[in-house]
């Protein structure tokens, strides 16, 4: 993955034939032409555990009509970090009641969550 810096505060990731594009809002120097890097990462949380709930139901041959995934956040406004992140699947209509935990373990098996969870080391290099 490569980051590069197309201008303004603007920043792009470029990765397997995408680019990612990244900006700020204009209260912070901004064009607000993109998400903030911090609204992709809880974009990113959201549509894995998305992919996941959508795959148990498709597995299952239940019905994905209405089903979403919602991300409520809690921030300590004083730290200015997250304190909280709630993850709502909202179900199909009509969803089997002997499902429901089970597609909330299978939801738990997002890749980005298990690496918020254990995270990884981190290493800042100049080369």
């Amino acid at each position: 993955m490569e980051i590069t810096f197309p201008g303004g505060v603007a920043v792009e990731a470029s990765f397997d034939g995408f680019t990612v594009r990244t900006d700020q809002p204009l209260s912070r120097g901004g064009e607000n032409s993109a998400p903030t890097p911090f609204d992709l990462f809880l974009a990113s949380l959201g549509t894995c555990t998305g992919f996941f709930a959508w795959r148990f139901c498709q597995e299952r041959g239940l019905s994905t009509d209405g089903l979403r995934v919602t991300l409520e956040t809690e921030k300590d406004a004083q730290m200015h970090r997250l304190t909280r992140i709630s993850i709502v699947i909202h179900l199909p209509a009509g969803f089997p009641d002997k499902y429901r935990q089970a597609i909330v373990l299978a939801a738990n098996q997002c890749s980005v969550k298990k690496a918020i969870l254990d995270p990884p080391e981190f290493e800042v290099l100049t080369r």
